[in-house]
């Protein structure tokens, strides 16, 4: 209760001075981090709690189902966005690509592990997440088309490599314990399988249902945005019952309730993004403590320049090899390579990794998730403020003009995150 308590009185401070805070880039994220690892430091921590027990695994996987839910609403005008060649060569060429050197960049680095918890850590380490850099997404200096293709593409590479990441995390356990590693991964694929049914299935269904009542009046505002809320936790719960991957059903059934929830208002998904909001928060503050964790023991060198690798390389080779020839400029797409920064994915596919996994591997994972984000928090949290300027400084700011396209008002539903990216209320 303490540490509730702890969280809900930083959530509000924060809410009384965050446009000044938001000067600096902090965030909510930025600031639970902080709260987290400054309530729970020494040894008799004023907050103590339990990463590892079953209250702690069920609120972030619930949180995960949430965040992936949103993830997919948000995208606008279809999976792919506006721009689908575009966003089709991100998440087709660039995001397989910077799997594959991530994986590589553990063979070299990091020798001593096996092929799958480096599998399992490029899963982890590969996912953007637009939190550490939130003004950037929300700056009208920056031209419209990039941040609509950061949006995009943040809204669905965590969805595309959930199902991986549990494929590995499947094998890793395998790996390391008695069972063959066929057999585990035999497991995962009826589990998708069955996930891909479900979630297409609830939110198709769902959102008919739900735009059908709303069109003739059968409810009103409050109600529908609890049915809206009901969906990514229902078909997350279902997709367990029948032994599915219910991180996957969540998302599935996002994608498929942003294609048919033409008749719902744009609100009805506020309380399903608050939600994932104040879930996300709580991971965050949960993340304050993995650091003092991590920071407790010696931090490797090889952990450091993996995380480096995964930060420069495995995102920004992969990005500009797959925007060559698309008609995107040199310099935005340099700002699309580097701005990938890593947060909320990571942090719960790491925890996730650390319930599930044993000693020593859960406690590298670990080490290898916390510093990673901890880096790129700070990396692309400086870097963002000098990138917008540096676009505010140059004559015709939209790159959408240049491309023959119009000016980026925001009119549309879903043209832009509807809040801030990364947890803020």
């Amino acid at each position: 209760m303490i540490a509730v308590i702890a969280m809900l009185a930083i959530l509000l401070g924060w809410a009384l001075v965050s446009g000044r805070l938001a000067r600096w880039n902090i965030t909510p994220a930025v600031a639970m981090i902080a709260a987290g690892a400054l309530l729970t430091l020494g040894s008799d921590p004023a907050v103590e709690l339990n990463l590892d027990g079953r209250v702690a695994e069920r609120i972030v996987e619930v949180t995960l189902a949430v965040v992936l839910f949103v993830d997919a609403t948000e995208v606008p005008a279809g999976i792919l966005g506006r721009e689908p060649r575009i966003t089709g060569r991100l998440i087709g060429i660039a995001l397989p690509l910077s799997l594959l050197l991530a994986w590589a960049a553990g063979f070299l680095v990091l020798p001593e592990q096996g092929a799958w918890i480096l599998a399992l850590l490029a899963t982890i380490v590969v996912p953007i997440d637009l939190a550490p850099v939130a003004a950037v997404v929300r700056d009208r200096r920056v031209p419209g088309r990039l941040r609509d293709l950061l949006n995009v593409e943040a809204g669905l590479n965590d969805g595309v490599i959930s199902p991986l990441f549990f494929f590995c995390l499947a094998g890793a356990g395998a790996d390391l314990g008695d069972r063959p590693v066929g057999d585990a991964l035999l497991d995962a694929v009826p589990a998708a399988l069955v996930a891909l049914g479900v979630g297409a299935a609830l939110g198709f269904v769902s959102a008919r249902l739900l735009g059908w009542a709303w069109s003739r009046g059968w409810t009103r505002a409050p109600g529908l945005r609890l049915g809206v809320l009901a969906v990514p936790l229902l078909s997350y719960a279902v997709a367990g019952v029948l032994d599915g991957n219910g991180f996957v059903a969540a998302f599935v059934a996002g994608v498929l309730f942003n294609s048919s929830a033409r008749l719902l208002p744009d609100d009805a998904v506020h309380l399903v993004e608050d939600a994932g909001s104040l879930l996300s928060l709580a991971i965050w503050f949960g993340f304050g403590q993995v650091v003092n964790e991590v920071f407790t023991d010696r931090i490797g060198l090889d952990v450091v320049v993996y995380a480096i690798l995964a930060l420069t390389v495995v995102r920004v080779v992969p990005v500009l090899l797959s925007l060559a020839g698309s008609g995107i400029g040199r310099r935005d797409a340099l700002f699309l390579a580097w701005l990938g920064p890593r947060g909320q994915a990571s942090v719960v596919f790491g925890l996730l990794a650390f319930i599930h996994l044993s000693d020593p591997e859960e406690s590298f994972v670990l080490e290898v998730m916390t510093i990673t984000v901890l880096l790129s928090v700070v990396l692309h949290g400086l870097s963002a403020g000098p990138l917008a300027a540096a676009y505010g400084r140059r004559p015709g700011t939209d790159a959408l003009a240049s491309a023959g396209g119009s000016p980026p008002v925001v009119t549309a539903r879903r043209a832009a995150p509807r809040r801030p990216p990364g947890g803020s209320p």
